[in-house]
């Protein structure tokens, strides 16, 4: 071995661990072996293992990050329904202004 090949083989590792870890972080490795575990478990196995592995991940979400979806679905929610309250009340008072008319006629 030489001593540029010796030299490489820890920043080799190093970088070998760096990826490991960003893959763990980031939940890659959860995932695929949730979804390996579940091809495993299939009684029968599908004829393509790689569209099983595509659907059991499922698409991925447009804009990328499923939690601040799911922060902007409940603030949107949240405006709906102060909207909601809102005509409720116009409507109310549109009521009651079209009754005062109707007596002031």
């Amino acid at each position: 071995v030489t001593v540029s090949k010796a030299a490489s083989l820890p920043m080799a590792e190093s970088r070998k661990e760096e990826f490991q870890k960003y893959l763990e972080k980031s939940g890659v490795i959860d995932t695929l072996t949730k979804v390996l575990v579940n091809l495993y478990e299939c009684p029968e196995k599908p004829q393509n293992a790689i569209n099983f592995i595509k659907e059991s991940m499922g698409p991925p979400a447009p804009g990328g990050d499923v939690e601040k979806l799911q922060a902007q679905v409940k603030e949107q929610q949240i405006q709906l329904e102060a909207k909601d309250k809102e005509i409720e009340a116009l409507k109310k008072r549109l009521a009651e202004l079209a009754e005062e008319q109707k007596k002031a006629e």
